[in-house]
């Protein structure tokens, strides 16, 4: 099996697609999106090498369609075991069984904290856990606010008010697609890291 390059941007599956394989991640991001009647998006989590993408193993198990959107969020490598090899290798391989259900136990407590965090934190607490996430080593995050947004649950308006209330405190330095963290102590604290 060979990997398959797969550019940033690129749509891996859309809601109701049907599953052509378990994906396994080489090199790279995908980002896994829902999105609600209204519009709003929010991202339930990121699959990188090693990881599983839950969407991906729900339909194989299941028998289901996709119900969420995965997007490359990076150039990627990938492949894709077609559904048939990967049922005989649950079946036939323990070790491998082993590793996926442990991944899958590991990505829905990554589900459980998305949950907790959208319903019982605060905006402000959201984004600045998003920020810290997403800081590039030199403390820069080339985010726009729509994608801020979609990244914690809430609306692009919003955002924006909470990053000008974090530039007027002091914590960052907002331009267009750009923020740099300024101070990273105060916004551990306020995401209570």
């Amino acid at each position: 099996m060979s990997s398959m390059p797969i550019p940033k941007g690129s749509v891996l599956f859309r809601p109701e697609d049907e599953c052509r394989g378990f994906v396994v991640v080489r090199k790279g991001t995908i980002k896994v999106l829902l999105t609600a009647e209204n519009g709003r998006e929010i991202v339930l989590y990121r699959v990188r090498p090693g990881e599983i993408c839950l969407q991906t193993f729900g339909c194989l198990v299941q028998g289901s369609r996709y119900s969420a959107e995965g997007v490359a969020e990076t150039d990627l490598e990938i492949e894709i075991i077609p559904a048939e090899q990967f049922q005989a290798t649950i079946e036939g391989d323990r070790a491998f069984r082993d590793a996926l259900f442990s991944a899958v136990a590991m990505r829905f407590s990554d589900l459980e904290r998305l949950v907790e965090d959208v319903a019982l934190s605060s905006v402000a607490e959201r984004l600045a856990r998003a920020l810290l996430r997403l800081a590039s080593a030199t403390d820069e995050v080339s985010v726009t606010h729509e994608a801020l947004a979609t990244e914690i649950g809430s609306a692009r308006a919003v955002v924006s008010r909470q990053i000008g209330d974090f530039q007027r405190g002091g914590m960052i330095e907002a331009m267009r697609g750009k923020i740099t963290l300024l101070d990273r102590t105060k916004l551990e604290r306020l995401a209570h890291l």
